[in-house]
């Protein structure tokens, strides 16, 4: 309950990289380029639960962390309103090569086959559950917020709408599932933090934060930007996981 929210996006650099999971958008004259799923030395191949390529996704496209870590490649073709998402890629050659890709039609709520992956932990879309700092900017986050827990936290399961489980070790009643949402408490004061800060967390108190993947406790997830303000960012570790509350869930798969 002591935990507190941790930024994983911001300006600048950490590592040599931008801090958070970048995007790239296309038109859709954007040339598709062929998509190998493979294992390597970070992940195992889970092409049998991705959509096959080939992808809009340019050969320059950003990868998270330039290539550390999760390496997530996410890009929208506005004119065709879909999302193209991989994990764990790297471009070769004409194309790219990940451990899982999805695509995701941004004009239907259909759900990708249930028990896939996606290039999330949860078989959620990463790119709708960023924060990004035009909206917050705008005045109004309209959705929910991606955040992580580690494996002792997470419990084997998910419920709608994440569509896939993890190796969670943690027990039921004392961890989550994958697609659990947590709710900034209605009682909890915004009113002192600046601006920006508070768009974020009306947005927590409107729609909360979804579990999307494993990874540091309490981490949300935003697109890097070189507008963020990393001082106001890191008021956010102020608000403790104690300061939520856990919506009501379905059953858990």
């Amino acid at each position: 309950g002591s935990t507190g929210l941790h930024p994983d996006f911001g300006s600048g650099l950490w590592n040599g990289a931008p801090i958070g999971i970048p995007f790239s958008v296309v038109c859709g004259s954007q040339s598709k380029v062929p998509i190998v799923f493979r294992s390597n030395s970070y992940d195992g191949n889970y092409g049998n639960e991705s959509d096959p390529g080939p992808y809009p996704i340019p050969l320059n496209a950003p990868v998270e962390g330039n290539g550390n870590g999760d390496s997530h490649v996410l890009t929208v073709d506005l004119e065709n309103a879909k999302l193209y998402e991989l994990y764990n890629a790297t471009q070769v050659g004409s194309g790219w090569e990940a451990s899982s890709g999805a695509v995701f039609d941004l004009k239907s709520n259909a759900k990708r086959t249930e028990g896939w992956t996606s290039a999330d932990a949860a078989g959620l879309p990463i790119l709708p559950c960023l924060l990004r700092y035009d909206e917050v900017a705008s005045g109004t986050v309209d959705h929910c917020i991606r955040f992580t827990l580690s494996k002792p936290k997470v419990y084997k399961g998910y419920v709608y709408p994440a569509l896939h489980k993890v190796n969670g070790t943690g027990s039921l009643g004392s961890s989550l599932p994958m697609g659990a949402k947590l709710r900034l408490k209605s009682s909890f004061d915004i009113s002192t933090y600046p601006k920006n800060i508070q768009v974020i967390l009306t947005a927590m108190k409107n729609y909360g934060i979804i579990l999307a993947d494993i990874g540091s406790d309490m981490f949300i997830s935003g697109a890097p930007d070189s507008r963020w303000n990393d001082t106001e960012l890191q008021l956010l570790k102020n608000i403790k996981a104690s300061d939520f509350e856990v919506i009501a869930m379905g059953a858990i798969k």
